[in-house]
């Protein structure tokens, strides 16, 4: 059995557009992330998904696709990425201490917002739901 990756990202498209989530404090150079936190123990990473997006941006999603993992090269965490579909809510900073903002994004925004490339994973879903 694998370790379970630390931290959990929700990729989270809706009409056509991601939502990131501008942290309070940058790690790095990454300020724009998507919602993400880490796996509590017992939960899977796509539950961690779920309870990330509605702690940070307020949203309620469901998990429909496992992107992948990977570590990451900005910060050196060890990350997994699922594809969430937006159930309920309207996106907000719903944890103010850890987020400053959140945005829907178009994919050209994307690269303006987050510096370097997406993990390949993340963008290929990307290009197929993102204007």
């Amino acid at each position: 059995m694998t370790e379970a990756p630390g931290i959990a990202a929700a990729v989270i498209v809706h009409d056509g557009r991601l939502l990131l989530v501008r942290r309070r404090v940058a790690e790095g150079s990454l300020s724009w992330t998507l919602p993400a936190g880490k796996v509590e123990p017992g939960e899977t990473v796509g539950a961690a998904a779920v309870r990330e997006a509605l702690e940070e941006a307020g949203v309620t999603v469901e998990p429909v696709r496992f992107l992948g993992e990977r570590v990451h090269p900005e910060s050196g965490r060890r990350m997994s990425y699922t594809a969430c579909r937006l159930l309920a809510g309207t996106a907000r900073a719903a944890s103010p201490r850890e987020v400053a903002e959140v945005a829907w994004v178009t994919r050209a925004e994307v690269a303006e917002l987050i510096p370097g490339d997406l993990y390949s994973s993340v963008q290929e879903y990307l290009t197929e739901v993102v204007e």
